[in-house]
C-alpha cells in the first residue's frame, strides 16, 4: 500500500456518499418512500461525509498528521449518521405501541428560516420513523448504516496500515 493510497481512498468515500445521497433522492423523489426526520438526519450526514470528504482532499495526506486529521474529519459526520442509523433501526424493533414519536417533519420544523425554498428538497418528509420502508428488502436505516460502517472502516484500516509511514 503506497501514501497515494489514502487519497484515492478519500475520492472513493466521496464518489460513495454522492451515489448514496443520489440514491437517498431516487427513494424519495422516483420510488416514492417518505422520509422521516431520521431518514433526513441519515441524508444529511451522508451529505456531511460527502463535504467532509472533499475538504479531507485539501489536507496533506502524505503526512501523517495529514491522513490523521482527515480521517477525524470524515469521522465526524459518519460517526453521527451511524448512530442515528442504528437508533432508527432499534426504534422500528419496537412494537408499534412502544415507538416514540419522530416529531415534526423537517419543513414545518424550518419553514421561517432563511432561504428555506433552497434546501427544502433535501428536507422534505414526513414518514413515521418506526414504518420500515426497504429497498431490496433491506430497511433503509440498515442501507445508511452499511455505508457509514464501510466508511468508518476503510478510513481507518488504511490510516492504520499506513500509521508508521
Amino acid at each position: 500500500m503506497n501514501m497515494n493510497s489514502y487519497r484515492r481512498l478519500l475520492w472513493f468515500v466521496l464518489g460513495l456518499a454522492v451515489l448514496t445521497t443520489a440514491g437517498s433522492f431516487v427513494s424519495q423523489y422516483i420510488i416514492g418512500l417518505n422520509p422521516c426526520p431520521l431518514c433526513i438526519l441519515q441524508r444529511l450526514a451522508v451529505m456531511g461525509t460527502a463535504l467532509a470528504a472533499a475538504l479531507a482532499l485539501c489536507l496533506p495526506v502524505l503526512k501523517k498528521g495529514g491522513r490523521s486529521a482527515a480521517a477525524l474529519l470524515v469521522s465526524v459526520p459518519a460517526v453521527w449518521g451511524l448512530g442515528v442509523a442504528l437508533y432508527q433501526i432499534y426504534v422500528q424493533s419496537l412494537p408499534v405501541m412502544e415507538q416514540p414519536s419522530c416529531g415534526a417533519p423537517w419543513t414545518f420544523r424550518l419553514r421561517e428560516w432563511p432561504l428555506f425554498d433552497w434546501y427544502e428538497p433535501v428536507i422534505r418528509g414526513s414518514g413515521q420513523c418506526g414504518v420500515v420502508e426497504t429497498v431490496l428488502g433491506v430497511p433503509l436505516p440498515m442501507w445508511s448504516a452499511a455505508f457509514f460502517s464501510a466508511v468508518l472502516l476503510l478510513l481507518w484500516g488504511v490510516w492504520f496500515k499506513l500509521r508508521r509511514c
